[in-house]
């Protein structure tokens, strides 16, 4: 199990992958991303997890891999905070993960998600027609190892997401078989409705079958019943994360109008706690980045 007593290391992911501006106070051009990351900085988060929006005319807010659009909003972050780290999203469904890495190649996170299983992404509506057509999530073996090899070679430290329980196993089994090196760095997701719930008293089975010496942190997707399991999350010694990618809600039930405001909650749950939160020299150290120059 993680020290209890490190300091907590605060992510914050700064947009989701569709939310419509339009309805939702998420980012969504450089310097909108720009904004919301010093936000972020200054409330205490030392990394960013980036999603990028196709910043063509007429494209809206539309997902994109462009990495002319991933490069615009890395270079427009690190110019308003230069020691804040980069953390790329690479989800993509189907083999071929070229625009992903491309996106890596262009802009060269600090870090990157590595999305480590598969899953069945399903959620109902209240009557019970599927909010989405069932889709899978898919993240075979192969995948995975050609994201790793490709991280590797950018000298990208990735952070293996993990949306159900077999996946944190299999996470075990990459690092015995030698497809991960040591400290070895996993994000429980937990909220979407077809993988694990935001529930606390998961969290310290779900610790015990992670690698020895792993780092984690939790990513919690719902409203403020999410703030208990970053509360519990502190208390094992996780890292934690929250961002307008995640949730809305603060803890006393009301909307968020940035990201700002979350990692200020987030901050006071660990304070609360009895945990620190990590300089920046220290969150290099936990990714076992170097020293900045």
């Amino acid at each position: 199990m993680s020290d209890p007593n490190q300091p907590a290391v605060i992510t914050c992911a700064l947009t989701g992958v569709l939310t419509d501006p339009a309805q939702h106070p998420v980012p969504v051009t450089p310097a909108q991303m720009a904004d919301e990351a010093e936000r972020a900085w200054n409330a205490g988060a030392t990394v960013v997890h980036l999603h990028f929006r196709d910043q063509r005319p007429g494209k809206g807010h539309l997902p994109s891999w462009r990495p002319e659009d991933a490069t615009d909003v890395a270079e427009a972050i690190r110019a308003r905070c230069p020691e804040l780290l980069l953390n790329f999203s690479t989800g993509v469904f189907g083999p071929d993960i070229s625009a992903p890495l491309a996106c890596l190649r262009a802009a060269r996170p600090e870090i990157a998600a590595l999305n480590a299983g598969s899953l069945n992404y399903l959620k109902l509506r209240r009557d019970g027609r599927w909010a989405w057509p069932p889709m899978l999530f898919d993240n075979a073996v192969a995948k995975v190892e050609g994201f790793i090899a490709a991280m590797s070679e950018l000298n990208i430290v990735p952070e293996c997401e993990c949306f159900d329980t077999g996946i944190v196993r299999s996470v075990a089994m990459f690092r015995r078989a030698g497809m991960l090196a040591d400290p070895v760095h996993i994000s429980l997701v937990m909220g979407v409705a077809s993988g694990m719930p935001a529930k606390a008293a998961w969290l310290p089975l779900l610790v015990e079958e992670m690698p020895e010496g792993a780092h984690w942190q939790t990513i919690l997707i719902g409203r403020q019943e999410v703030w208990p399991v970053h509360r519990a999350s502190a208390e094992l010694g996780g890292h934690l994360r929250t961002g307008l990618e995640d949730t809305f809600y603060l803890p006393d039930g009301s909307k968020a109008t940035s990201n700002g405001p979350l990692v200020e909650a987030l901050v006071k749950t660990a304070r609360e706690v009895g945990r620190g939160v990590a300089t920046i020299a220290e969150t290099r150290a936990v990714f076992g980045l170097p020293p900045a120059g």
